[in-house]
């Protein structure tokens, strides 16, 4: 087994769409960033990468590469778990928290863990999103911006 967290953070700007685990938040805000930015969706595949030793969401997707501008992270997600399963490994759950002030995600929590689930082929219950404030402290309670840890744990399927 191995285990790998990530951790992502974008800043909210106007004229953006939010996207959360794949999901259209309704939101006077979106976030910044090449792809769709979503924080939620970065973290988990910073947590799969680091799990399986094969660096980070930067390394395989470059912010300089004009592939990747305004890309689907939900469909970058799927060629990471790709490149983990050719890899020998898969995956065994993931974690995840948003950290944000605005808007309540409550109500579109459900739908990002299926979204996840979905890509890296895992029963909904082997996915848990959740979300919280800072209670007004710090740039993500000022709303300026959206984090998410998450953590991932992997099994290797040709141990040698």
């Amino acid at each position: 087994m191995r285990i790998g967290h990530g951790y992502d953070v974008h800043r909210l700007i106007e004229g953006r769409k939010l996207i959360l685990g794949g999901v259209e938040i309704n939101s006077d805000k979106g976030l910044l960033g090449h792809s769709d930015a979503d924080v939620l969706v970065h973290s988990v595949i910073d947590a799969i990468l680091g799990a399986a030793g094969l660096g980070d969401i930067g390394k395989m997707f470059p912010d300089d590469d004009s592939t990747y501008k305004d890309a689907n992270s939900i469909g970058l997600l799927k060629k990471v778990y790709e490149r983990i399963y050719k890899n020998g490994y898969r995956v065994i759950n993931i974690d995840s928290t948003i950290i944000a002030q605005a808007p309540k995600l409550s109500p579109y929590l459900k739908e990002m863990s299926i979204n996840i689930s979905n890509a890296c082929e895992l029963a909904e219950n082997r996915v848990n999103v959740k979300a919280t404030t800072e209670e007004n402290l710090g740039f993500t309670g000022e709303n300026k911006g959206i984090a998410s840890h998450s953590v991932c744990l992997l099994q290797e399927t040709n141990i040698k």
